[in-house]
C-alpha cells in the first residue's frame, strides 16, 4: 500500500532518519526527520500558476509544536493549541530564512511549507530538525528550489566545539558558565545562508570559527537529502525564469537619468518622492502591454538596484555620502520620561529608538508553558514598529513576526549583561518604541535598552551595542561590506549581518543574505569591520552614561531580601494564606516566596519594605537569651504582665520587674491591650519611673527552664508560649 523509503545516517550523537511515502502522500513533497525521538514532520505544496498581478515570491513557513509530543496537555483555560507561540514564530522565520533566496529566480508561484512536531525527546531541539525535514521536503517535491541545505546547533564548552548540544544546556545558558554559545547555522554545501546565536562575549575569531563548525558538520545532512532525492524525488516543475531583459532596457532609458538624480538625495523622505515621481515618469512612457508586464516591478526594482549598488561597486560614496566603514552620527539621552524607571533616546541617522526600563518583582515574571516544561522569565524585551516609524499608514495590531524576530535579537544580545537573581532580585520589562526607521532598528533597540537599564539602575555587566552590517557582492573579485547601513542598502544589498556585543566579544550574530550563500573571506572581513563599528557606537553612548546609576527611579519599587528556614515556610503563609495577607494588607508591600526560602519583600516606600520585614522576622526568629524585646501587654495577673514580644510568642514580666518600686498589682503601672513602646526600654535609674507601655521581658534561664514556667524575683519569665498562654494565668 505504502511506497516508503527511509534513509539514515549517524550524526553526532544520535541517529538521523529521513522517511517518505507513508504519510501526507497528497503533498507535493512530505518527509518525516527524525533525530534521537525527536521527529518533525514537514510537508510542502505549491501553485502551479502565480495569481494575476503578483510581483512578488508568496512563500509561506509554518513551524507548530503539538504538545503531545512530549506528553502534555497545553496549560490555560483553552486546552488545544491555539495561536503561535514565541518560539514557533522564531522557528517559522528560522526556516524560512536560509530557502527563500534559494528558489529560482523570478518564481511566484505560492508555496507552503508546514513543519509539524510529532515526538519530542526533550533532548533533541526540534527546531533543528524542523530545518532538515523541510529542507528534504522541498528538494523531493518538485518545486524550482536549489537546495537541499542543510543546518546544526552548535555550542561552545571549555573552548570546544559542541554540535547539538541538548536542550537542557541550551534552555538556561545564562546560568551554565561552561556553556557560552548557542547558534544555530544553515546553509548549502557551498555556503552558509543563515546565521542566529547567542553568545557570551565571544571574540570575532570564536565566532567565526563556530560558524566554520557548523557548516562542516552539515556537510553529511546534505549527503542525506540529496541520496534520499536520488530515489524518491517527482518530477521538477517546468519552469523557466523569465526573460525581461526588453522590458528592463526601456525602463532604464525612460527613467535612468531621474532615478539617479534621486539616489544623489541625501534626505531619506525627499528621495523616496523623487524616487516614486521618477516611477511614475517610466509608466506613463511604457505602452499598455508593458504596464501590464508581470515582470514590470522587477526591472524597476533592478534599475533601482544597478544604480546603488554600483555606485558602490566603483569606489563611490553611499546614497547618504559616508564611504563603506562610517557609522551615521549619533544622538544619545536617558532620563527623558519623568515617570518611568528607566529610558533612553537613542538616534543613529534617521533610525531612532524609545527604550524604557520596567522593574518589578517576581509576580511579574513571564511564565512559558514550553513543550519541554514550564519556566520563567524574569527578562523581557518588547519591539514595536507603528506605521508612522516610515512615514506610511497602515492597519496596527498585534505583533507580527518581524517584531517579535527583532525583539528576541535585542533580547539575546542583553541577555550576556545582565546581573544574576541574586545579585538582583527584580524583573526586568524593556520595551523598544521605534519612532523612526532608516536601517537597522534592531541594533538601535539593543543600544537603546543598554542606556534605559543602566538608567534605571540596572548593574549591567558592561555597556552592549549593535551594528548592522551590508554586502554588495557582483561576483568573487568585486564585493563590498558596508558599515551601518541604510533601509536602501537593506533592501536591494545581499546581506543583512547584525552584530552585537561589549568591548570584550559578541553577544549576538544574525546574517541573513539574498544571494546563494557568502564565502568565509567575506563573512570574516564583516566581523572585523563590525567590531569597529561597535566600539564606535560604545565610545559615543558613553557620553550620556557610561555605567548603571547608584540610585533607582522614585517610582520604582524596592525589594529586599531575606532567607528563612524552609519549614518555617507555612507559618509565614499561614492557613488558607491567612498570614502572608495580613502581612501584605498591614505593611502595604509586596511578598513573594519561593520553596527554597527565599522571600522577596517590594514596594516603593522603604518604611512598608521595613514593617513587612519585621512581621516577617518576628514569625520565623527564635528569641534569643540575654536580648531585651518590647511587646504589647495582652494580660494581667498579680504575679506580673503577659506580654506579647514576637511573633505569636508571649512572655511573662514579673511584677517586681515592671517599676523601680514595689507594685501591689501591675494595673497600677500597666493595661491590658496597651502598644508597644518605641524601643526596648532601659533599667530606671535612681528616682525614674519606667515608661508606661515599654515592657520588656530579659532572658536569663535556659529555654528548658523557661519552658517550665520557672517564675521568681530574679526576673525570669515564660518565653515561647503561644497565645493560648494567655487564658492561663
Amino acid at each position: 500500500m505504502f511506497d516508503e523509503i527511509r534513509k539514515s545516517i549517524q550524526w553526532g550523537q544520535e541517529t538521523l532518519t529521513l522517511e517518505t511515502g507513508k504519510v501526507a502522500r497528497q503533498a507535493d513533497g512530505s518527509v518525516i526527520a527524525t533525530l534521537g525521538e525527536t521527529s518533525v514532520m514537514a510537508n510542502v505544496t505549491y501553485a502551479r500558476e502565480p495569481k494575476p498581478g503578483q510581483d512578488f515570491f508568496p512563500l509561506t513557513v509554518h513551524y507548530q509544536e503539538k504538545y503531545y509530543a512530549a506528553g502534555k496537555i497545553p496549560g490555560g483555560f483553552f486546552k488545544r493549541e491555539a495561536r503561535p507561540t514565541e518560539k514557533e514564530t522564531l522557528t517559522s522565520r528560522l526556516i524560512d530564512r536560509p530557502v527563500r533566496p534559494l528558489f529560482a529566480k523570478g518564481f511566484k508561484n505560492e508555496v507552503l511549507v508546514m513543519c509539524t512536531v510529532l515526538s519530542h525527546d526533550l533532548v533533541n531541539d526540534p527546531d533543528i530538525v524542523a530545518m532538515i525535514a523541510a529542507s528534504a521536503a522541498l528538494t523531493i517535491s518538485g518545486v524550482p528550489f536549489m537546495g537541499p541545505i542543510g543546518a546544526a546547533r552548535v555550542g561552545f564548552a571549555n573552548g570546544e566545539y559542541v554540535l547539538n548540544p541538548e536542550v537542557q544546556d541550551m534552555d538556561n545558558l545564562k546560568g551554565n558558565p561552561d556553556q557560552r554559545l548557542d547558534l544555530v547555522v544553515a546553509g548549502t554545501r557551498d555556503a552558509v545562508m543563515m546565521v542566529e546565536s547567542e553568545a557570551y562575549e565571544l571574540t570575532e575569531e570564536e565566532m567565526l570559527g563556530a560558524v566554520k563548525f557548523g557548516h562542516e558538520q552539515m556537510q553529511p545532512v546534505i549527503d542525506l537529502i540529496v541520496e534520499l532525492a536520488e530515489a524518491a524525488a517527482k518530477e521538477p516543475f517546468d519552469f523557466q525564469s523569465p526573460d525581461y531583459s526588453e522590458l528592463y532596457a526601456r525602463v532604464k532609458s525612460l527613467g535612468e537619468t531621474d532615478m539617479r538624480a534621486a539616489y544623489a538625495i541625501k534626505d531619506k523622505g525627499e528621495r523616496r518622492d523623487a524616487i516614486e515621481a521618477a516611477q511614475v515618469k517610466v509608466r506613463e512612457g511604457l505602452t499598455e502591454d508593458e504596464l501590464s508586464n508581470p515582470n514590470l516591478g522587477s526591472a524597476m526594482k533592478k534599475l533601482e538596484s544597478g544604480i546603488l549598488r554600483g555606485d558602490i561597486i566603483r569606489g563611490g560614496t553611499r546614497i547618504d555620502g559616508r564611504d563603506t566603514k562610517t557609522v551615521r552620527p549619533i544622538d544619545t539621552e536617558v532620563g527623558i520620561l519623568p515617570r518611568t524607571h528607566g529610558s533612553a533616546l537613542f538616534t543613529r541617522g534617521e533610525t531612532q529608538a524609545l527604550c524604557v526600563t520596567t522593574l518589578g518583582t517576581g509576580d511579574d515574571e513571564q511564565i512559558i508553558d514550553a513543550l519541554h516544561g514550564n519556566f520563567r522569565s524574569n527578562f523581557l524585551l518588547h519591539y514595536n514598529f507603528p506605521p508612522y516609524s516610515v512615514g506610511e499608514v497602515g492597519r496596527v495590531g498585534s505583533p507580527g513576526r518581524r517584531e517579535i524576530g527583532h525583539g528576541k535579537l535585542a533580547w539575546r544580545a542583553l541577555q550576556a549583561v545582565l546581573p544574576t537573581a541574586t545579585d538582583f532580585p527584580y524583573t526586568i520589562r524593556l520595551v523598544s518604541e521605534i519612532t523612526e526607521s532608516n536601517g537597522s532598528s534592531s541594533m538601535a533597540t539593543v543600544c537603546g535598552s543598554s542606556l534605559a537599564m543602566m538608567d534605571a539602575g540596572v548593574p549591567l555587566k558592561a555597556p552592549v551595542a549593535g551594528v548592522a552590517m551590508g554586502l554588495i557582492l557582483e561576483d568573487e573579485a568585486n564585493w563590498a561590506v558596508l558599515t551601518d547601513i541604510l533601509g536602501d542598502e537593506d533592501h536591494l544589498g545581499d546581506m543583512d549581518f547584525k552584530v552585537a556585543g561589549t568591548e570584550k566579544g559578541i553577544t549576538s550574530l544574525q546574517m541573513d543574505i539574498k544571494v546563494q550563500g557568502i564565502t568565509p573571506e567575506i563573512m570574516e572581513k564583516a566581523l572585523a569591520q563590525a567590531k569597529d563599528g561597535r566600539m564606535h557606537i560604545l565610545g559615543e553612548m558613553a557620553k550620556a552614561l557610561s555605567e548603571g546609576r547608584r540610585e533607582f527611579s522614585a517610582h520604582a519599587p524596592r525589594i529586599e531580601t531575606m532567607t528563612i528556614p524552609t519549614d518555617k515556610i507555612r507559618e509565614v503563609i499561614g492557613s488558607g494564606g491567612k498570614v502572608i495577607r495580613e502581612i501584605v494588607e498591614t505593611s502595604g508591600a509586596k511578598v513573594d516566596i519561593n520553596d527554597d526560602g527565599t522571600i522577596k519583600i517590594a514596594s516603593a516606600n522603604a518604611d512598608s519594605i521595613k514593617k513587612a520585614y519585621e512581621m516577617i522576622h518576628s514569625i520565623v526568629a527564635e528569641p534569643e537569651e540575654g536580648k531585651i524585646y518590647t511587646g504589647k501587654v495582652v494580660k494581667l495577673v498579680d504575679f506580673g504582665a503577659f506580654v506579647n514580644f514576637f511573633g505569636k510568642r508571649d512572655g511573662l514580666v514579673h511584677v517586681s520587674q515592671i517599676a523601680g518600686k514595689r507594685l501591689n498589682h501591675p494595673n497600677e503601672l500597666l493595661k491590658e491591650g496597651q502598644p508597644r513602646g518605641q524601643r526596648p526600654a532601659e533599667r530606671p535609674g535612681p528616682g525614674q519611673r519606667r515608661r508606661r507601655g515599654t515592657a520588656p521581658c530579659r532572658v536569663r534561664a535556659a529555654r528548658s527552664r523557661l519552658r517550665a514556667g520557672v517564675r521568681g524575683g530574679g526576673g525570669g519569665g515564660a518565653l515561647g508560649r503561644p497565645h493560648s498562654s494567655r487564658r492561663r494565668s
